[in-house]
Order: structure tokens, then C-alpha cells, then sequence
């Protein structure tokens, strides 16, 4: 029995060490997966959160214009490297790169396709320029893809942080959409509203226009200054910050000739005095006026309850006009014939003998009168 005890003794000591010796195994794999799943998660690169950073930063100046159809935002080699030396704090983001030259940096950014090298497509002077834009308005891919200062520009490639702005906006143009489809459903006054705000925006945007043209020609042919004392609205390089400024930038140009000038100058005039011969009168101005007025009056007043009063008022009227020419038509089936139509139908040997009848009358009359005279006498 002391055997027997000390072997199951043993045995069950055994399948504890075996125990021990399975569940050890498992449970370090079990530790060690979430270790390995924090490794294996992919990191954000350091140059990506660098070149987030410096984009955000407003101390680096940059433009916006037009690379192969697409709107880039771009800087300078030179200010690049002047912004970098102004903040060395944004290095780093870069760890153990943040020792490393700008020109390093920047051809790492390269190699990263995170910014992208570009060229002036215009590379020559434009008459009556003294040199080359600052900031051109368009933009070509350069064929070396390496970090320069002179006259080197470089484009971000890829997307800006969305912002809370831009995050709303997103929001409420289609809200704005669905108001503008809504548009004819409007109460009177909101239509008013909206009428006299959108003819408003439109008047303000075409006298900015006409006076900005109206400056620059003046002062270019008084004084040959080429001055835009408004930014141009049309241009689709044109930022939100561009719109508000109001002073003019400095002329780069040379001055033009007194003869282009006072040429352009008898063309404007002359152009002028075509438009005032050639202006509608009175009568054709009070045409005009009476028409879209009423065209405005239509907008206005329409409504889905006229609409559809309007609907059923001429359903109502088609169905009248129907019944009206089908009785008519069963009346004048029913009517008889006339006298004329009779006569008519007799056709022409019926006419023949009745003047003969008449006639014949008539001579007997004459006979009798005459048999009456010749007893009397």
C-alpha cells in the first residue's frame, strides 16, 4: 500500500511539473502578443510630422498657383532656409536628424515625395517688366530634384490638415445648396431678402471691378504707374488674405512710352463716345425696365398654391371647352334643313320653272286687264 500511495504520489507531482512546463509557454506567447502588436503598429514618420508642422507654421512664407491644372501651395528655397534658422525649435520633431543641414532636410522631403521641386513656366521677362515675378502664378515640375536656394520653389504634396472651418463648411454647402434649390417655396419677404442680398453682392463686385479698372487707367496714363489698388478677384491663384489687402504691391515694370499711353488713352475715349451715341432712350430704357420687372414680379409671387389653383383652373377649362363642342355638334345634327337648303337642293331646273310660272301669271293678269278695259269701253 506504501507503494502504491508513494507512485500516485509521484504521478500527480508529475503532471503538475508537466502542467507548469505547458502553461508556461502560453502564457509568455500571451504576454508578448500585445508587446509584438505594438511594435508591428506603424508609427507616423518624423519628416511627415516635420513637414506638417512647418506648413502649419505662418513664419514660412508661401503662394498658391497653378501646377499642371492643380492649385499647389509652394515657398522659396531661401525662405525655407531663413525659417529654419529662425526656429530651431521645429528640428525637433526630427530626433536624431535634427543636427542635419537644410539641405539635407529638404532632400530627404524630396526623397519622400512629401514636397516637390518646381520651376517657373515662365522663364523669359514680359514686356514692360524690369525682371522675373517673386511668385510666379504658374508652375512646372523641375527636372532636378534637389534643394537649391537660388530661385528654387518647392510645392507640399500632400493634403493640409483638415481644419474646424473647413470641417463645417463641409457641412453647410450642401445645406446652402438645398436652400438655393428651395428657393421658389420661400415666403414673400425672404424672397425679397434674398433678391435684394444677391443683387447687392453682384452690384459690389462689379463697381470693385469698374473702379479698380477705371485707377489703373487713369494712373497709368497720367503718371505711366501700373497701380491695382484691388486684388483681382477673377485670378484663381487669388487667397482669401490676397482679397482683403487693399494697397497695391511695388511696380516692377519699366515706365511705358507717352505714345502707347496717349494711343490707349484717344482708344478709351473714343470708346466712351461710341457707348453714349449708342445708349438706349428713354422709351427703350422704360421697355426694358417694365419687362424685368415684371419678370422679377413672376419670381416673387409664384407659389406652389397658385401653381396648383392655376393647374386646376385650366384642367377645369379644357374639360368645359369639351363639352362645349360636343353639344355643339349633337345640336346641329338635329337642326332641319332650311328653306334655302331645300331650294338649294332643287337645283337649277327647279329655278328654271318657276320663273316660267311666274311669268306666265303675269301675262294672264295683263289679258284679264285688258278684257276688262274693252267691256267698260
Amino acid at each position: 500500500m506504501a507503494g502504491k500511495g508513494a507512485k500516485a504520489t509521484a504521478a500527480k507531482s508529475s503532471d503538475k511539473d508537466k502542467g507548469k512546463k505547458a502553461g508556461g509557454p502560453v502564457s509568455r506567447s500571451s504576454r508578448a502578443a500585445p508587446q509584438e502588436k505594438e511594435k508591428s503598429a506603424p508609427k507616423k514618420d518624423v519628416y511627415q510630422l516635420f513637414a506638417e508642422k512647418v506648413r502649419d507654421n505662418k513664419q514660412l512664407e508661401s503662394r498658391w498657383a497653378i501646377m499642371q491644372e492643380t492649385r499647389v501651395e509652394y515657398f522659396r528655397g531661401k525662405d525655407f532656409n531663413t525659417f529654419i534658422k529662425n526656429h530651431p525649435e521645429v528640428r525637433e520633431i526630427l530626433g536624431p536628424d535634427k543636427d542635419l543641414e537644410v539641405e539635407d532636410i529638404v532632400n530627404t522631403l524630396l526623397t519622400k515625395n512629401l514636397v516637390i521641386r518646381c520651376d517657373r513656366v515662365m522663364k523669359t521677362v514680359r514686356p514692360g517688366k524690369k525682371k522675373l515675378s517673386s511668385w510666379p502664378a504658374h508652375l512646372e515640375i523641375h527636372n532636378e530634384q534637389v534643394f537649391t536656394e537660388n530661385d528654387g520653389f518647392f510645392a507640399w504634396m500632400f493634403l493640409k490638415r483638415r481644419t474646424l472651418w473647413q470641417t463645417i463648411l463641409s457641412f453647410v454647402w450642401p445645406l446652402f445648396a438645398l436652400a438655393v434649390c428651395l428657393f421658389p417655396v420661400y415666403p414673400y419677404q425672404c424672397k425679397i431678402v434674398v433678391l435684394y442680398s444677391c443683387a447687392g453682392a453682384l452690384l459690389f463686385i462689379v463697381s470693385i471691378l469698374l473702379l479698380r479698372a477705371a485707377i489703373f487707367g487713369i494712373l497709368w496714363v497720367l503718371l505711366g504707374k501700373r497701380v491695382w489698388f484691388f486684388p483681382n478677384i477673377n485670378a484663381e491663384e487669388t487667397t482669401f488674405r490676397e482679397l482683403v489687402r487693399f494697397w497695391p504691391e511695388k511696380d516692377e515694370g519699366e515706365r511705358p512710352k507717352w505714345t502707347s499711353r496717349l494711343f490707349y488713352a484717344l482708344v478709351a475715349l473714343l470708346v466712351i463716345l461710341l457707348l453714349r451715341h449708342h445708349a438706349p432712350d428713354e422709351a427703350a430704357r422704360a421697355r426694358y425696365q417694365k419687362k424685368v420687372s415684371n419678370i422679377i414680379d413672376d419670381v416673387l409671387e409664384w407659389s406652389p398654391k397658385l401653381a396648383i389653383s392655376g393647374m386646376i383652373e385650366k384642367h377645369t377649362g379644357a374639360n368645359i371647352t369639351e363639352e362645349s363642342n360636343y353639344t355643339s355638334r349633337a345640336a346641329s345634327s338635329h337642326v332641319p334643313p332650311s328653306t334655302e337648303g331645300k331650294a338649294s337642293e332643287g337645283g337649277p331646273d327647279m329655278d328654271v320653272d318657276g320663273d316660267n310660272g311666274a311669268n306666265l301669271d303675269e301675262t294672264q293678269d295683263n289679258e284679264y286687264a285688258d278684257d276688262t278695259r274693252s267691256s267698260e269701253a
